[in-house]
């Protein structure tokens, strides 16, 4: 669905001429988000947002998608923006309405998503009054948002959207909310047209790096001996894949992504030296260990990457670190050079910089370190038992579906667990945006929403979710949603009956004591899957892994959810425990 540009200019502009319309607060939220350009909303009605939802009946420009649970409509919009770049649009109701979402908006905030979050609220007069579906909006997700209004005045609706999509998309992107109370959304007020722009003396983000920081930051790297680029979220949310490759490429040197940059760099490059961190590589741990400059690109040195953060000082490196949000800068790891600007911004003056100088990296410590590094290499820390014929490996699975995709236009969302990681490890992603998971809050139930919201927004793309027996109940409801809103996409349960990173970590770090993981009353997930109306399949073979996802495939207008028996006694390797350095790695079940 399309909304034309003369639309747009209609919903911003006041009548032509005369007195200004007079417009429910409601009309007035409607005409903010066609003015924003909004395609999607996902939501759930409810008495302090009827009038809001008596607005949307009489428009046909925004579809509102109706899911079966708030959070699974924060979800929604949620993977639409992270897979778009757009801000994602949501809309709850008081009270329950609201806390259902707040899952939704914690996970958008810690990953850093451009959202807004349209919550009803009870009429102003009954603010503070405990009144009937009532919370405390504000208070709730202050903690959670980049940040919220309270609108008590229709006067201000417009304006406040427009500070709201202003916010959710500049500088480090986040979630904001804008709570309605229900007298105004059916109070009348004049509309003067929708603000074509908007100054905020308190907000304004620096998206220009210092030139001085990043010459700085130029010499550092050319005379680096043994030199590495890490790079996280920052930046896809930049859209800054291009200037990153370009960069890589000019200089030569190695490159890892964190969890949520994956795909900003190719993963079929020899120069991308796979994830880091937890469940990093032995190459990217060890480079990131030993490199005597590091520049950091949109990453914030989580306890996820650097583990111990004692252990990873005791390397003398220099650190270059660019973000948008000056507070990620020295958070948790000292840096250098900290340079405060727009990754794209920052990276194409650095490219400009290194294409006028004369100076060269040393091509022969260059040349030594590559060799280091292909010797960490060579140990193939992703090795498993390809050849096992009597029971389903988990690895093999996402192997199978990335030999199977790689080449097509696919869309990869994930749960949370072992099966994240282990997609995050197998499938190789070459391109931006194209693998939707949780990172920072690593909230189980995502995938479905997260390809329901990208199935929308790609409806010629395949999508695919890789989840578990555990997370994908979470949300399963909206199993229910996909058939209704006829978005077919192909659900990957890697079920091995237990909460498999729970047992995991049971088994290593508590001798084995598996004090609730184990999975013992699961539904038939084919039978569950035929009676929301979609295709099930039960794999329980090796061998009939690559048929199982053919068929799913060639159904493409069918939601189909593949249920594969995994083994489970399977562990996620590498592995670095709570508290250890990160090149202090479990290699296998033989390290235990």
């Amino acid at each position: 669905m399309e909304i034309s540009k003369a639309e747009i200019a209609s919903a911003a502009a006041a009548s032509a001429g005369g007195a200004p319309q007079e417009l429910m607060g409601a009309e007035v939220l409607v005409k903010a988000l066609q003015a924003e350009g909004v395609q999607y909303i996902w939501g759930y009605p409810g008495g302090a947002v009827l009038y809001i939802y008596d607005a949307f009946y009489k428009q046909d420009t925004i579809q509102h998608v109706l899911v079966r649970h708030e959070q699974a409509a924060v979800h929604a919009a949620d993977g639409y923006a992270r897979a778009t770049g757009e801000v994602g649009v949501a809309l709850v109701t008081s009270g329950p309405g609201l806390t259902n979402a707040v899952t939704g908006i914690a996970t958008a905030y810690m990953d850093s998503i451009p959202m807004v979050i349209i919550s009803g609220q009870v009429p102003t007069a009954a603010i503070g009054l405990d009144a009937f579906q009532e919370c405390d909006t504000v208070g709730i997700t202050r903690p959670i948002v980049k940040h919220n209004f309270l609108v008590k005045d229709p006067k201000d609706l417009a304006m406040t959207m427009k500070k709201a999509f202003h916010i959710a998309r500049t500088g480090r992107p986040g979630p904001v909310v804008v709570d309605i109370p229900k007298d105004v959304s059916f109070k009348k007020v004049p509309y003067h047209g929708y603000p074509d722009k908007v100054e905020m003396r308190s907000y304004n983000p620096v998206r220009k790096g210092h030139g001085g920081q990043i010459r700085k930051a130029l010499q550092l790297l050319l005379n680096a001996k043994r030199p590495y680029i890490y790079t996280g979220g920052g930046v896809l949310l930049s859209n800054a894949t291009n200037e990153l490759r370009t960069l890589v490429d000019m200089l030569g040197y190695p490159v890892t992504n964190t969890l949520m940059g994956l795909g900003a760099y190719p993963a079929s490059d020899r120069k991308f030296l796979g994830m880091l961190g937890m469940h990093g590589t032995i190459e990217a741990n060890n480079a990131m260990q030993g490199c005597d400059v590091l520049l950091a690109v949109g990453a914030r040195f989580d306890d996820r990457v650097i583990g111990n953060p004692k252990h990873f000082a005791q390397n003398e490196r220099k650190i270059i670190h660019i973000d948008i949000d000056p507070s990620s800068i020295s958070k948790r790891v000292k840096v250098d050079i900290p340079i405060v600007g727009d990754v794209k911004d920052v990276l194409t003056e650095l490219i400009s910089m290194i294409r006028e100088a004369t100076q060269k990296p040393d091509a022969g410590a260059l040349a030594d370190w590559w060799k280091t590094i292909e010797s960490w290499r060579s140990k193939d820390c992703l090795k498993y038992d390809r050849g096992n014929t009597d029971v389903i490996k988990p690895q093999y699975v996402v192997e199978t579906l990335w030999n199977m995709t790689k080449d097509a236009d696919a869309y990869i969302t994930s749960d949370v667990g072992q099966h994240q990681m282990w997609a995050a490890q197998y499938y190789r992603f070459d391109e931006p945006r194209r693998w939707i998971n949780s990172g920072g809050l690593g909230t189980m139930g995502v995938g479905i929403p997260y390809a329901m919201g990208i199935k929308l927004a790609k409806p010629e793309s395949e999508v695919f979710t890789i989840t578990g027996e555990g997370s994908v109940q979470m949300c399963i409801q909206e199993l229910s949603t996909c058939l209704q809103y006829n978005t077919p996409i192909k659900i990957c349960a890697l079920n091995n009956r237990y909460l498999g990173m729970v047992r995991q970590w049971q088994e290593i770090e508590y001798s084995g004591r598996y004090s609730h993981s184990y999975m013992d009353a699961l539904p038939n997930f084919v039978k569950l899957a035929e009676a929301y109306g979609h295709v099930g399949m039960l794999i329980e073979r090796p061998q009939d892994v690559e048929p199982a996802l053919r068929e799913a495939r060639k159904l493409k207008d069918r939601t189909v959810f593949m249920d594969f028996r995994t083994d489970p006694t399977e562990n996620v390797f590498p592995m670095v425990k709570a508290g250890m350095g990160i090149t202090e790695m479990l290699l296998g079940s033989e390290d235990l």
